[in-house]
């Protein structure tokens, strides 16, 4: 199910939009101002934004922007102001598509079927598929470097991400620390090994509900560290 964020502040037409898309099939968020709706743009996995352009906090030109920095994902922008101008300035920030107020909701449902297909079919033929792992809520992109837990993502520096995912693509086996130290930072352990307790600690911070109680990355008393299953 495809999943779609609307930053809207005027909330019936929110409320609107989100019924139709619902109706279709489709899973639907709706942020009411600009400063939040730009958060959960960039921390979470959207397959369409529908971007009201007049926001309280950060107006819609800007948030276009930063998503279309980091995110390739399908724009509409959606606006009572009518000049060309706008229209030009919205494409040309990597907007998709610029809808004038009012519409039809069925246009609207429309103009996301279409663009959803465009992008779907671009990324199958254009993309190699990224390597995945998923386990338990956590979803590891070894492709983009990029790291997910419970559908947020979360950032990881180099060495915490290597050593994810090597323990993760090593389930439920035992590795001494000497051992992770060689794999990861590729030398002997002579007096570093601190260095990978001090990793696991910050992973389990990322990743763990409670770090006291870690329910992926389990201490070996004595021996090292196992990713559980």
């Amino acid at each position: 199910m495809s999943r779609i964020l609307i930053v809207e502040d005027e909330v019936a037409i929110a409320d609107l939009e989100k019924d139709y898309l619902e109706l279709s099939g489709f899973e639907v968020e709706i942020e009411n101002d600009g400063t939040s709706g730009l958060a959960r743009a960039l921390a979470e996995e959207f397959d369409l934004f529908i971007l009201d352009l007049m926001l309280p906090g950060i107006d819609g030109f800007e948030i276009c922007k930063q998503i279309r920095e980091k995110k390739n994902t399908p724009i509409l922008m959606v606006s009572a102001k009518k000049d060309d101008i706008d229209k030009i300035r919205g494409l040309g920030l990597g907007a998709d598509d610029y809808v004038t107020k009012p519409f039809s909701p069925s246009e609207l449902v429309a103009r996301v079927k279409a663009h959803l297909a465009r992008y779907e079919r671009l990324i199958g033929s254009n993309t190699v598929e990224n390597d995945i792992i998923e386990i338990r809520g956590i979803k590891i992109d070894k492709t983009a470097r990029r790291v997910w837990v419970n559908g947020e993502e979360k950032q990881f520096t180099t060495k915490e991400f290597d050593l994810l995912t090597f323990l993760a693509e090593n389930p439920n086996h035992v590795f001494t620390k000497e051992e992770l130290f060689r794999e990861i930072w590729d030398m002997e352990s002579i007096g570093d090994i601190a260095t990978v307790t001090v990793h696991i600690k910050k992973i389990r911070e990322k990743i763990e509900m409670n770090t006291a109680k870690p329910q992926y990355i389990e201490t070996i008393w004595g021996v090292g560290y196992r990713f559980k299953l």
